[in-house]
């Protein structure tokens, strides 16, 4: 158990910027060792929960969409705990502590309940995309080794339930259970030793997260619970998040994002966590009026829709404290502008889920070139470092390289992964991201590109490979080379490039759209589709994928446009 106070720290760490060379004016390489003035706590993402309830036992917990019905639910802490009580209990008795456990959903209240009850029940959770496609839900299932799939039974139009029975029929030994059986996995009543029996051990796995990697399969990303709620804390920390203010959340929750900073967040700081099933940016900032929000989460795509309806809104803009996200470049213009209308601090996180899953982040008092134009600096606890691709040396001030990073909130391991997990993590333990970036005197960080080819869009990462391998399923396509372009609303859109066996039909651009929507999640599938006599390749073989983004970038490639919307 935690020996720390049982109320927040209402103070944020102050800045540390300790040189390993040992100058007085500030670093002199690319190396920022971890600000320790501030503990961690010791506490399970369970017993956060129990905390919280005691202390403020008649506050409003979480707001939500009920599953199915559509009601809007509306829980104390109180209520919070004991929903994810009887979770646990039915947990506890459809699988064994450390056993994996999936749930497949949208943003319902169900999903924070489920995360809390799982952590009490100490089980594993497997946090899914509720858009996969059947292969690609098998591969996550069959990867993980989950025993029991929770699953929702629809997500706008899409039938989950008749996908998971195509599932569990073809994986006996898994069991579905559909968030609408609330009987079997949230009883009428909690077992009387569950809150008792709950795990104790922070250093315990406590969430496995898919995120794609370049080889095409996704990667599953263990996590522990001292990462979870530490990162969570010292992120609302850094932002001078005020106790008990109430936080609107729009993010997947089966991001870290959303599941860690957007649900964790609000509990640390005793506040209301308020989970939007879907996104509609004036149904959003009615939501924000209505209950006098202090905060918003936030992707570039999320924020710039959300300023796009105030703007054709007549009433006036509703007030925010803070508005913090990031996931993609965010363009000072839209960092200036949510300041101006909001009134808001607006505040640019950098992370990965590996990193559980904030490194670094903005802060109120930084210079307005660093909040519009930096990703800030690293939370404490964290060693950061540039590091020289190639040699793996430290660089220099202000010389891009590899962003690394080490410290309580790094993964466990790639599930089933060693090899990955090898090469991800160096001889001295940093984490090295695979993102480019550079490191000031201070210690701030700005990041510069990526050294994986992952495309981030509105938020999403998206494996080229694996959308390249459902392309080359088209009987038409000799080649596919599929890379990210810069776009204003998803910071990234995914485009493809096509080599084309004879001569190429005028309605093409139809086919592959309507091929690729049948194989992969609907936000993986190309927006802009262009045609081209060769790739630019190594000696090796090799796609220069850099090149190809500099041909369609520079018009040197003919575009073909979907006939249909």
């Amino acid at each position: 158990m935690a020996t720390q106070s049982q109320t927040p720290s209402l103070s944020a760490p102050s800045p540390s910027n300790p040189s390993r060379a040992g100058t007085s004016s500030g670093l002199t390489e690319s190396f920022r060792p971890a600000d320790t003035s501030v503990p961690l706590e010791e506490l399970t993402v369970g017993e956060l929960l129990i905390r919280r309830a005691a202390e403020h036992p008649g506050r409003p917990a979480l707001i939500g969409t009920r599953h199915g019905s559509g009601d809007s639910a509306r829980l104390t802490y109180a209520e919070l705990l004991d929903e994810a009580a009887r979770v646990a209990t039915g947990l506890s008795r459809l699988a064994d502590r450390g056993d994996f456990v999936a749930l497949w959903a949208p943003n319902v209240v169900e999903w924070p309940i489920i995360e809390f009850g799982a952590a009490l029940a100490g089980v594993t959770l497997v946090a899914l995309n509720p858009v996969l496609r059947l292969d690609e839900l098998d591969y996550a299932i069959g990867h993980s080794g989950a025993k029991v799939l929770i699953h929702a039974d629809r997500s706008r139009d899409y039938d989950m339930a008749a996908v998971a029975a195509e599932l569990v029929a073809a994986r006996p030994d898994v069991r579905a259970v559909s968030l609408s059986e609330t009987d079997v996995y949230r009883p009428d009543h909690a077992a009387e030793t569950i809150l008792a029996q709950a795990p104790t051990d922070p250093s315990a796995p406590v969430m496995l997260q898919y995120t794609s990697g370049t080889t095409g399969n996704p990667k599953g990303v263990l996590l522990r619970h001292r990462s979870l709620v530490n990162n969570a804390r010292l992120t609302m920390l850094g932002v001078h998040a005020r106790p008990g203010a109430v936080a609107v959340n729009p993010l997947p929750m089966f991001h870290t994002a959303a599941c860690v900073i957007g649900t964790l967040g609000p509990l640390w700081i005793g506040g209301t966590h308020i989970l939007i099933e879907q996104f509609a940016p004036a149904t959003t900032l009615d939501l924000i009026r209505s209950e006098s929000a202090d905060i918003l989460f936030y992707v570039p795509a999320i924020l710039g829709a959300v300023l796009a309806a105030q703007a054709a809104s007549a009433g006036p803009a509703p007030r925010l404290d803070i508005i913090m996200g990031g996931a993609s470049d965010v363009p000072a213009a839209m960092i200036e502008g949510a300041e101006q209308v909001f009134g808001a601090g607006v505040f640019n996180l950098y992370g990965q889920t590996e990193l559980a899953p904030v490194l670094a982040v903005t802060r109120p008092g930084d210079s307005r070139e660093d909040l519009l134009r930096s990703v800030g600096r690293p939370l404490p606890h964290a060693d950061c470092k540039i590091t020289d691709p190639a040699t793996g040396a430290v660089a220099g001030i202000g010389v891009a390289g590899e962003i690394c990073a080490r410290g309580y909130q790094q993964f466990i391991e790639y599930l089933h992964d060693p090899a990955a997990t090898s090469a991800a993590v160096d001889s001295d333990g940093f984490v090295h991201t695979g993102d480019l970036g550079v490191m000031d005197e201070r210690g701030y960080l700005k990041v510069t590109g990526r050294l994986k080819e992952l495309i981030i869009r509105g938020g999403e990462n998206i494996a080229p490979v694996a959308v390249e391998n459902a392309i080359a399923e088209h009987p038409l396509v000799a080649g596919a080379a599929v890379i990210g372009l810069p776009d204003e609303r998803f910071g990234e859109i995914v485009a493809a490039v096509l080599i084309v066996r004879g001569q190429t039909p005028d309605d093409l651009a139809d086919q592959l759209r309507a091929h690729t929507a049948e194989r992969i999640s609907p936000f993986m599938v190309p927006s802009r589709w262009f045609v081209a006599d060769a790739f630019p390749a190594t000696p090796t073989g090799k796609v220069r994928k850099f090149a190809v983004r500099d041909q369609v970038i520079s018009a040197r490639l003919r575009e073909i446009t979907p006939t249909k919307d």
